[in-house]
C-alpha cells in the first residue's frame, strides 16, 4: 500500500505574515512574509511571493523569494525562479532562466561550518575587520589633505629621481 504524504497548500489568494513551520511538505502559491521552516520540503510555486527566510530539507523555487534559503539537502531554482538572498545547501540546482542575486555556499562542508558557527556563542565568533573607509566617513578637507600629502611625496620622488639621472648622465 502506498504511503500517503501530507501536503499543506497555501493558496494563490492567501496573504500571510508571521512564522510557519511544517512537519512535511508545504506548497506556497500565495504571498508570505516572515519565516518558513519545514522538516520536509517547501515548494514556492510560480506566481508566489515570499519575503521570508526559508529553511527545509529541500526547497524548490518557481516563484519569487526575497530572503535567505537554507536546505539540509537540496535547493532547486527552476526556470521561473527569482531569488534575492543567500543560499546555503548541500546541493544547488539552477535551471536556465532562473535569476539569483546573493551569495551561495554549497556542499556538506558548507552546511557543517554554518552549523558549527551557529552553535558558538556570539562573543566567541571571530570578527572580521576591514581597513576600507566607509562611504561618507572622510570629510572633504581630510581628503584634500591626504591628496596634498601624496602630491608632495610624488614630487619628492620625482626630484630625487631627476637628480639621480642627472648625476648618472654627468658620469658621477
Amino acid at each position: 500500500m502506498a504511503e500517503l504524504t501530507q501536503r499543506t497548500v497555501i493558496g494563490p489568494d492567501t496573504h500571510i505574515k508571521g512564522e510557519m513551520s511544517f512537519d512535511s511538505t508545504a506548497q506556497i502559491l500565495g504571498s508570505f512574509e516572515g519565516r518558513i521552516s519545514s522538516k520536509g520540503e517547501i515548494q514556492i510555486g510560480e506566481g508566489a511571493v515570499c519575503k521570508a527566510a526559508v529553511e527545509a530539507a529541500t526547497v524548490t523555487v518557481d516563484g519569487l523569494v526575497e530572503g535567505d534559503i537554507t536546505a539540509r539537502e537540496r535547493v532547486s531554482l527552476n526556470a521561473s525562479a527569482r531569488v534575492c538572498g543567500d543560499v546555503l545547501a548541500k546541493t544547488l540546482v539552477v535551471a536556465e532562466g532562473a535569476s539569483f542575486s546573493g551569495q551561495c555556499r554549497v556542499g556538506a562542508d558548507a552546511l557543517e561550518a554554518a552549523q558549527a558557527a551557529a552553535e558558538q556563542p556570539a562573543g566567541a565568533r571571530p570578527s572580521i575587520e576591514t581597513k576600507r573607509p566607509r562611504p561618507g566617513t572622510d570629510s572633504a578637507a581630510g581628503l584634500h589633505a591626504k591628496l596634498a600629502g601624496l602630491e608632495a611625496k610624488l614630487a619628492g620622488i620625482g626630484k630625487g629621481r631627476s637628480a639621480d639621472l642627472e648625476t648618472a648622465a654627468n658620469g658621477g
